[in-house]
């Protein structure tokens, strides 16, 4: 009996020292950006090592199949690669390590930290495509998030759990507002995705952000542009992941998207290199059910669990407010703010349209008092809008619209109420306070 145990102890030791068996197979052809390798059992999403000339391995992705082959994708471009060359199986990429110790720390989209600092020390794991919630079992949105901007906080009150847009173009104060909202929230946890922006503004970003007031709970995955669509994409998941992690753990996470438009066109770029016929102004058909996939991952959790309130940046191009990913996103999302060029250049920031900036939710955490309040400031603002080139002419004779009068004689306390310095906060009770005291002043 006891050699018996013998042999079977030794057989359990050999099976336990034995390498685990390495899939693989071999490149039959390459196009410069796209591999086509023998097929061996992965799934999309898999990250692959493939031999080169070099003494270093490309990384390459699995993003889809054809007649039992495997399709890849470079992660980066450049790489001296031939027919015949090992594609090795090294990750299923399909899961990322979280905890606490992601707090301060700029990551990229395979996780690896990029500021300069060691590794952290995490033990928990959790999907990166994340966990699907039963929709009739989420908590509802009944709680205010105190975002510290006051224009937003009182006209276009954020619930927690709430999913917004930020449609903007170019130039007209995005950043900022976004770097105000990362320093002034009262989430418990900030997370935010730099998807295919500038370098540069990358590294203001995180060194304006990443204050000693707000570091301990700030969390950053940065993939600039000059990264290929596949780690775009990857980082808008992994900021996804990360922020439904510790909403897991009953946290209020505030997760900032900039931005949902270079996500779109990333997806376009594989899409189109897949043979995907393009659609609308260029768009193939799974951009258009990626950016929903993204979005319904965020929102409240399930009963004891937190919520993720999040913002998605949407690039209007050329100030197009119909472009395919506008339309797509503002129709799944619980609201949107409008950013103006003509605010912009009249010095009003942040540049908040606010006659065409919704939030879908105030109306279930702003008390009757603030939602009146918020509803005559609104026709305030567009009655003036709208007549302002016919009395800066002449045209209007003050006593012939009394509701026009109030508007102009208002409109510097407007302007006040809406205005605010990027160093300037403004919680929630506050900016309630102040949009009472202005239409008290009719």
């Amino acid at each position: 009996m006891s050699k018996l145990m013998s042999t079977l102890s030794e057989d359990l030791e050999s099976l336990t020292l034995r390498k685990p068996v390495l899939l693989s197979g071999r490149v039959s052809r390459f196009d410069g950006s796209m591999i086509y390798c023998d097929g061996f059992p992965a799934g999309i999403g898999a990250l692959c090592h493939v031999e080169t000339d070099g003494k270093e391995h490309a990384v390459a992705e699995i993003i889809g199949f054809e007649n039992g082959k495997n399709i890849l994708s470079l992660h980066e471009l450049g790489a001296r690669i031939k027919v015949g060359s090992r594609v090795t199986l090294v990750d299923e990429g399909d899961s990322l390590m979280a905890g606490d110790a992601l707090m301060g720390r700029v990551f990229d989209a395979l996780g690896n930290p990029i500021d300069n600092l060691p590794d952290p020390v995490l033990s928990d794991s959790w999907p990166l495509m994340g966990k699907k919630l039963n929709p009739l079992s989420r908590e509802t949105i009944d709680k205010p998030m105190d975002v510290g901007v006051r224009a937003i906080n009182s006209l276009l009150s954020v619930g927690r759990g709430q999913r917004l847009g930020i449609i903007a173009g170019s130039g007209v104060g995005k950043s900022v507002l976004l770097g105000m909202m990362t320093r002034f929230t009262s989430a418990d946890v900030v997370v935010v995705g730099l998807i295919g922006e500038r370098g540069r503004e990358v590294g203001e970003f995180v060194r304006t952000v990443m204050t000693d007031a707000t570091r301990q709970r700030t969390i950053v995955v940065a993939v600039p542009a000059n990264h290929s669509p596949l780690l775009r994409i990857r980082g808008a998941c992994r900021a996804t992941a990360i922020a439904e992690y510790f909403r897991d753990q009953g946290r209020d996470v505030l997760l900032i998207m900039d931005s949902l438009t270079r996500v779109a066109h990333a997806q376009r770029e594989i899409g189109l290199a897949l043979g995907e016929q393009p659609t609308s102004k260029g768009y193939p058909p799974s951009v258009i059910s990626l950016i929903p996939r993204l979005i319904e991952r965020t929102g409240t959790g399930m009963p004891g669990q937190g919520s993720i309130t999040s913002f998605y940046t949407v690039l209007a191009d050329g100030d197009d407010a119909n472009d395919p990913v506008v339309d797509t996103s503002r129709a799944i999302l619980d609201g949107h703010i409008l950013l103006s060029r003509d605010n912009a250049q009249l010095g009003i920031y942040p540049a908040v349209d606010i006659p065409s900036s919704i939030s879908r939710v105030m109306n279930d955490i702003a008390d009757d008092e603030h939602q009146l309040a918020a509803r005559q400031f609104r026709r305030l603002v567009s009655l003036y809008t709208e007549n302002r080139d016919l009395f800066l002419m002449g045209g209007y004779v003050q006593g012939q619209d009394p509701e026009l009068d109030v508007a102009i004689r208002l409109w510097p306390e407007i302007i006040s109420l809406i205005s605010q310095s990027a160093s300037e906060k403004a919680n929630f009770g506050e900016s309630r306070q102040a949009l009472i005291n202005v239409i008290g002043n009719m």
